[in-house]
């Protein structure tokens, strides 16, 4: 499934959130550079640990392909700090807690689970280049591979 509100080339939403590491982090601060957001949906879970858990080790590269990876959930700061430490995350993690820059990137919306239809947060890792600027969307992911997959095919 697309993303039902960006395309790429399309201008990300203006941002700003707090870090567990850094402050406050924004798309303003960002301005100039290129990061990869991630969204996902809870610290500690099988699947987004994985997911943290894969960006971690490959970010070396993605560094040396220029960007910077930043992680976001709607878990509290406290809960980014203890996931970050007991998994030793190298990269920041911000908070959402009010779902207003899911809902801002379209990932905050109907979610159908065992065939139980709720909001939530929806897996899904946006590319942006240095003029704010979508390069790649990716909506709605496995967590399992893909990281790896983004390496392979985006990541000179």
């Amino acid at each position: 499934m697309a993303n039902p509100i960006f395309e790429v080339g399309d201008k990300a939403p203006e941002w700003s959130l707090e870090s567990d590491d850094n402050g406050l982090i924004s798309s303003a601060d960002l301005k100039g550079k290129k990061y990869i957001l991630y969204f996902y949906p809870k610290d500690d879970t099988p699947g987004c640990t994985k997911q943290a858990c894969d960006f971690r080790d490959q970010l070396q590269g993605i560094q040396e392909s220029g960007y910077t990876v930043i992680g976001i959930s709607p878990d509290s700061l406290e809960s980014h700090e203890a996931f970050r430490e007991k998994f030793d995350l190298t990269f920041s993690l911000v908070s959402d807690t009010d779902h207003s820059v899911a809902k801002a990137f379209g990932v905050w919306r109907s979610k159908i689970n065992y065939g139980k239809t709720y909001v939530g947060l929806v897996r899904s890792t946006f590319f942006v280049d240095e003029t704010g600027t979508f390069e790649q969307i990716h909506d709605n992911v496995r967590a399992t591979g893909h990281v790896a997959r983004l390496v392979k095919k985006f990541i000179k």
